[in-house]
């Protein structure tokens, strides 16, 4: 396979991947959705690896439902964040599995950076399953295709993120491709979890709450042990989605969140399955999603 090829294949952010093509994915997640038969046997005889070098149950469990659903042969690695540490041993496990016949690879991993590396060096297509703070490109296509299919169309919609958007590749790769196709996103956060760099307005919590999607991030207070709003009741107090502040949402706004959710810190634990919410409908979505970038990768 020519690099162009495995380039075409790979999905390794949303940053730099075009209208059309996010189309074309959103579009075949449609198609598998609507699939009447849970497991599809086109992928049968590919060898798909899971190679998590980060923590994640949700996001290693709805790709191996989506590789499983197309029939491909699942391998799942899990390392101890201790265990990997180096850029070198990363390298070395994903050349090993690549050795042993693979024929996609999907990734987690912490340091920033290191994926489009990898990306130049593996010669079997790379799927980024969260790369450090940079992206996390399926995440955003499920958000995507959860306010599509509310809303019919992106254009014009306006998205607030509330919470750490300064560790946020969720928030990075919804700002990248949701712009592509005419929404106005905005962020809301403390001074400490603002990230400058991104140009998008940042907005008070009032004026989050006036927008169509209002999007909820996990926060790690560990994170901010120095920062103003280092206790969970802080936070909640000035940014959580509380109960109070959910009655301010218009009726045809909905609540999203990326999961895994810290009840009653970022959002009041009431409001997870509320009437607007569409937390587990997303997680429903990211199979479809996941299988539509799968096969996009396998194919």
């Amino acid at each position: 396979m020519t690099l162009a090829q495995l380039k075409e294949r790979s999905l390794l952010g949303l940053k730099d991947l075009d209208k059309e093509e996010i189309e074309s994915i959103l579009e075949r997640a449609a198609y598998w959705e609507k699939h009447p038969v849970k497991v599809h046997g086109g992928q049968q005889g590919k060898f798909a690896a899971n190679m998590f070098f980060e923590n994640s149950t949700r996001t290693r469990f709805s790709f191996e439902v989506a590789e499983k659903r197309l029939g491909a042969e699942v391998i799942n690695f899990s390392a101890a964040a201790s265990s990997v540490e180096k850029g070198e041993s990363i390298y070395d496990t994903v050349r090993t599995l690549e050795s042993m016949g693979i024929d996609v690879g999907v990734i987690r991993l912490k340091p920033a950076g290191l994926l489009a590396e990898l990306a130049e060096k593996i010669k079997v297509p790379l799927v980024n399953a969260g790369d450090g703070n940079n992206e996390h490109p399926t995440q955003a296509l499920l958000d995507m295709y959860t306010m599509r299919k509310q809303f019919g169309s992106l254009r014009g919609l306006n998205v607030s993120i509330v919470g750490d958007i300064l560790h946020s590749r969720v928030a990075r790769s919804n700002l990248y491709a949701l712009r592509k196709f005419g929404a106005n996103v905005s962020f809301c956060a403390p001074d400490n979890m603002q990230a400058k760099e991104l140009d998008a307005p940042y907005i008070s919590m009032d004026e989050a709450l006036k927008a169509d999607v209002v999007m909820m991030l996990r926060v790690q207070l560990e994170r901010h042990e120095s920062g103003m709003l280092n206790s969970a009741e802080a936070y909640r107090e000035q940014y959580g989605l509380t109960v109070e502040r959910a009655q301010r949402i218009a009726p045809h706004a909905i609540i999203m969140h990326p999961a895994p959710v810290n009840r009653d810190v970022e959002i009041d634990g009431v409001l997870v399955e509320h009437p607007q919410s569409r937390i587990f409908p997303q997680m429903e979505n990211g199979v479809p999603i996941r299988m539509a970038v799968i096969e996009r990768a396998l194919s």
